[in-house]
């Protein structure tokens, strides 16, 4: 709870997932006095507890699952067919996210951050004092004011249904499935964004026969489009049934699970009958019944309106995370998003958020990452445009840890060598991707990444093959 009546804090921040909790942790270390509402029972929000982390829990399973399948190979004998126990799988997931929950509850302890449990709520501008004033409703019902100099909305977001559908024990958001009692037997999969491919990786790892439904063209179509094709290549070669450019007419219980109708791009009916199904259309800023409507605040489509500062047009107020127009909903974009609204409290230094510095991670099998401009952004933006691809097939080290599909794509500007994008599809991309970041902040060059020693054998060589691919000169292709 606040401290009292009378305490004024320097930052109130409304929500702790990755955006609220990362800037109240830096509102601490800034020696803020910094109060974090909650109101649900635990901090880390979707992320932590429904969202990334425990999703994450779930595929290392699976590829593990994969591998023991291939056990033979490995020179592993002995342990005879390998038998799934869902319940341990679970309870494995659970535990991580509760051994996070746990550091978080300490973190701001150790930041000295106030944790206020209750739903909070905007009552309007700053009064003549300059200071806020933030409903915060608790779970009985009791409400108590709390007052700052500055606060910051971090609501997150909240899964799209179609069709007023609620979620119930068929039709799936990413909440429910990831508390399924066992696989289910066949899952269609609406949506083959980064969490619905990420979920129909999952399921087809344990054995279920996914069906993935698609209105646009192509699989994660924020991808560049190769690589777009190669996750549809390799997801066929699982046995996953993709369909793009189809439009979902209905969803129905039947007896045995559900029916979803759609009409594929050529205009004919289609229908398919699974066990469960998932809805993985986006997500919806939560923004409703935070009391914006009592300020300057605006919105676009739902989404806060904010400067390079995080800055929304009422004084005193920031948004960050997931509510924020403009910016994609990742939990590591809320988070940084949190960092540069808390140094602009502080009056220290901060660069703003680009969104062509933003990493992006998906952790399906292969993995995808990716930065930058795709390279019909490039072309579009008038760059003169070279390309270098490299193969995982030609990487020692992809070959040893037997996941040698997928490919590393440069994207460069052909007068400077300047790298505009980058996109990995393949072993530990998520985590190769952070090299190519770092890369365009410091806006490195094709003739500078050819004389940049990478060990051997590592994966991360056929960033470097890739970026010798780009003058034609890949050593290992």
């Amino acid at each position: 709870m606040a401290e009292n009546g009378s305490t004024v804090y320097d930052v109130a921040i409304i929500g702790s997932g990755p955006a609220g909790y990362t800037a109240a942790i830096r509102g601490g270390q800034y020696g803020l006095k910094v109060a974090l509402i909650e109101a649900e029972t635990s901090l880390g929000g979707t992320c932590l507890h429904v969202g990334c982390i425990p999703t994450k829990a779930l595929l290392f399973n699976a590829e593990i699952w994969d591998h023991l399948k291939h056990a033979a190979e490995y020179g592993i004998a002995g342990i005879g067919t390998p038998q799934l126990d869902w319940a341990a799988v679970q309870k494995r997931k659970n535990s991580i996210v509760t051994k996070h929950t746990k550091g978080l509850e300490f973190l701001m302890k150790k930041n000295k951050v106030t944790v206020v449990r209750g739903y909070g709520r905007l009552t309007g501008p700053a009064g003549q004092d300059g200071v806020h004033t933030v409903d915060v409703e608790s779970a009985d019902g009791a409400t108590q004011q709390l007052k700052a100099k500055n606060v910051i909305l971090a609501t997150g977001s909240e899964a799209r249904m179609l069709f007023g559908m609620q979620p119930n024990d068929r039709v799936l958001t990413n909440i429910e499935i990831l508390s399924l009692t066992e696989p289910p037997k066949s899952l269609i999969v609406i949506g083959a964004g980064a969490v619905g491919v990420e979920f129909a990786s999952i399921f087809r790892s344990f054995g279920t026969e996914v069906t993935i439904v698609e209105y646009l063209p192509r699989v994660v179509p924020v991808e560049d489009e190769d690589i777009s094709k190669e996750l549809a290549r390799l997801f066929k070669k699982r046995g996953i049934d993709l369909n793009t450019g189809c439009s979902v007419q209905s969803i129905e219980k039947t007896a045995a699970g559900v029916k979803v109708a759609w009409t594929t791009a050529n205009s004919q009916a289609r229908e398919h009958e699974a066990e469960k199904v998932l809805v993985a259309v986006g997500r919806a800023p939560r923004t409703a019944g935070v009391g914006i409507e009592k300020t300057k605040i605006e919105l676009e489509r739902g989404f806060v309106k904010v400067n390079e500062a995080q800055q929304t047009a009422e004084a005193g107020i920031y948004a960050i995370g997931d509510i924020v127009a403009g910016l994609p909903q990742l939990a590591h974009v809320g988070g940084m998003s949190g960092l540069v609204a808390m140094a602009k409290i502080a009056g220290r230094k901060f660069r703003p958020v680009r969104r062509d510095r933003i990493p992006g991670c998906t952790y399906t099998d292969p993995q995808i990452g990716s930065a930058g401009l795709t390279e019909a952004q490039a072309r579009e933006k008038g760059y003169d445009v070279k390309v270098g691809k490299f193969p995982f097939a030609g990487n020692s080290k992809a070959t040893i840890v037997d996941s040698h599909d997928g490919f590393v794509k440069i994207v460069a500007d052909a007068k400077y060598g300047e790298i505009l994008g980058v996109h990995i599809i393949g072993p530990s991309a998520t985590e190769l991707v952070a090299e190519a970041v770092a890369v365009m902040e410091l806006e490195g060059t094709v003739d500078e990444l050819m004389f940049t020693i990478h060990a051997h054998p590592t994966l991360s060589e056929a960033m470097l093959d890739a970026y010798a691919a780009v003058e034609g000169m890949a050593i290992n292709a």
